[in-house]
């Protein structure tokens, strides 16, 4: 019945919520904690300098290492033995590139020997060929055709001065006054046809292998005088041992089979001319297309001078000879 007695109209009571028990005793404990913790005393220095001060090593004496200057005499030994180990490599080095640069030329040789081919002799021939010849190996297939026809040109010159000696010979049976015109037609086989193949046939052909402006002016130039000659052989002045026209002419009135070979001869040396003038004309426009110059053959002639080894030589004998007669004239 109590519960149906209170007044549910009256005031409230007053309830103050940190009078609660708990609440009071936690705040009571706290309070102390504080109250009781002294931050000065000893203890509690000693407890926060546990917590902060970090492990320290113990540490080591410091040792200071002495350094040792090496004498003259090491520094000197030591730079001679390192001399001496580079000398050695250095040699050892040379060494190899000359057995690599021995073994690559006799592969090389062993592979494409170009053994000396010309002239075509037998085997069992003591006299060995000298030249190397090969018109499809060395010459491009532009120059070939005139390469070969340069080269059937110095065949057909060498076959009208063996004719022109027999010419001459003919001549002299009939009139043994022409000894001097055999004698010279000999002379001129034996020394026209090696010139003209090394004078001027193997400088154009080795114009035309190597494309050498040198080369070309040098067949130029002699080729010019070959011509000359032969315009002077077809001529044929009685005297200089030339079959030629003027020649052949002036045996008309005697035996006619005479006369006959030296008017054939006659015309082997006009058409060995007008050959070589149109093969000239063929080779000039062939070396304008080639950007060959007269610069360009100084070029050559001036870096072959110099990396010839008898030059080489001889101007270093030159100069010796020079500083020692300089020497004792002082």
């Amino acid at each position: 019945m109590s519960g149906f007695d209170t007044n549910p109209f009256a005031d409230p009571v007053d309830i103050n919520p940190f009078q609660d028990p708990s609440v009071t005793q936690l705040t009571n404990t706290s309070q102390s904690g504080l109250d009781e913790f002294n931050p000065f005393s000893e203890s509690s220095q000693r407890t926060n300098a546990v917590r902060t001060t970090p492990a320290t090593q113990p540490s080591q004496p410091a040792v200071l290492q002495t350094s040792v200057e090496p004498t003259p005499q090491a520094v000197a030994a030591a730079a001679q033995a390192g001399l001496l180990q580079q000398q050695a490599e250095l040699e050892r080095k040379a060494a190899e590139l000359e057995k690599k640069e021995r073994e690559l030329q006799s592969h090389a040789a062993s592979i494409d020997p170009r053994q000396n081919n010309w002239p075509p002799l037998p085997k069992r021939c003591p006299i060995k060929p000298c030249f190397y010849q090969d018109f499809s190996a060395d010459i491009p297939a532009d120059y070939q055709r005139i390469c070969k026809m340069l080269y059937y040109l110095w065949m057909l010159h060498s076959i009208t001065l063996l004719l022109n000696l027999l010419a001459c010979l003919a001549w002299f049976t009939v009139d043994n006054s022409r000894g001097v015109d055999f004698g010279l037609s000999i002379l001129w086989l034996i020394l026209f046809t090696p010139c003209a193949f090394l004078c001027w046939y193997r400088p154009i052909y080795k114009a035309f292998r190597s494309d050498s402006s040198f080369s070309f002016f040098v067949f130029f130039f002699i080729f010019f005088c070959q011509i000359a000659i032969y315009i002077i052989q077809a001529v044929g002045i009685p005297g200089w041992g030339d079959s030629g026209w003027i020649a052949a002419l002036s045996e008309v009135h005697g035996n006619v089979a005479v006369v006959v070979i030296m008017m054939v001869v006659a015309a082997f040396f006009t058409l060995c001319a007008v050959l070589s003038l149109f093969l000239l004309k063929q080779v000039h426009s062939l070396y304008r297309r080639t950007g060959a110059s007269f610069q360009r053959a100084q070029e050559e002639f001036s870096q072959g001078i110099l990396t010839n080894r008898s030059f080489q030589n001889a101007a270093a004998g030159a100069a010796s000879s020079a500083a020692q007669s300089a020497f004792r004239g002082n």
